[in-house]
């Protein structure tokens, strides 16, 4: 990853600041969010604390709706998702639109961010990958909750072994081991948490991508928020316009990589 300057450090933080510090707000309500919690730089659990860019971005938009976020992080990704729809929380700050989770949350149209999905495999007994049809019959690893678009997703169901974890650093040491053949997962998630781990000597994403996905803010159904995401759907393309978002990602991708492995190994 390269250095930053002071002088783009600081405007990183100035933004921060904005991000979270709106004067003069008033708060009508306190609205509970969570998200996943091993996929830098959108959101990842450090210090007991969702952090990351969506959970940024979340706060910043609500808190000039005139509301107050507070950010979950005591759930596992498929926790996440099962308590907004049972209405314990409001908003998932960041997640796939897919079919079956479009009955109990709402999507903004824009996207928070857009997020390449590829295979990562053992760096040093590399799988021959050339199509999906390459992937028949192989062991997957994948950690729970995770979805990777519906086709996907059900391409795996039908030609796959998967083996479920709760933590990311499980499918790395997997991986590593040679336990598991691949993990789908984000390119730039991937090699954050590949580096990071201390996984990147034995293991390494396919150059061939399986799709692109978006994340998307998303709120639930039963939380009376739907009727915002027009705005906040608005303020996501103006913060992908004028390059917010850009600026975002590289300032979390950045602070991922500083902290400790105590405060953030997944």
């Amino acid at each position: 990853m390269p250095r930053y300057s002071p002088a783009f450090l600081s405007q990183i933080l100035i933004l921060i600041l904005v991000l979270i510090l709106i004067p003069g707000t008033s708060y009508s309500r306190t609205l509970k969010a969570c998200g996943h919690p091993f996929y830098p730089p959108v959101s990842w659990v450090s210090n007991q604390q969702l952090t990351g860019l969506a959970p940024a971005i979340t706060q910043q938009l609500f808190a000039e709706l005139g509301y107050s976020v507070e950010l979950r992080s005591g759930y596992n990704w498929k926790r996440c998702l099962l308590e907004v729809q049972q209405g314990n929380a409001d908003i998932v700050v960041a997640a796939y639109r897919i079919p079956s989770r479009e009955a109990y949350l709402g999507f903004s149209s824009q996207p928070v961010i857009a997020d390449p999905v590829t295979l990562f495999v053992n760096r040093q007994n590399p799988m021959p990958f050339t199509g999906l049809g390459d992937l028949k019959g192989k062991i997957a690893g994948l950690l729970l909750g995770d979805s990777f678009g519906e086709s996907f997703d059900q391409f795996l169901r039908q030609n796959n072994r998967i083996e479920y974890v709760s933590r990311n650093r499980q499918n790395f040491e997997k991986l590593a081991r040679q336990r598991i053949d691949f993990m789908p997962i984000g390119l730039l998630s991937g090699r954050l948490q590949s580096r990071k781990l201390g996984f990147h000597e034995q293991v390494m994403p396919l150059e061939y991508p399986v799709s692109t996905e978006f994340y998307f803010l998303a709120v639930g159904r039963n939380s009376g928020l739907q009727q915002h995401l027009p705005f906040l759907s608005r303020r996501l393309q103006e913060m992908y316009q004028d390059g917010s978002i850009n600026r975002l990602t590289d300032y979390y991708s950045l602070i991922y990589l500083d902290q400790t492995a105590a405060e953030s190994s997944p």
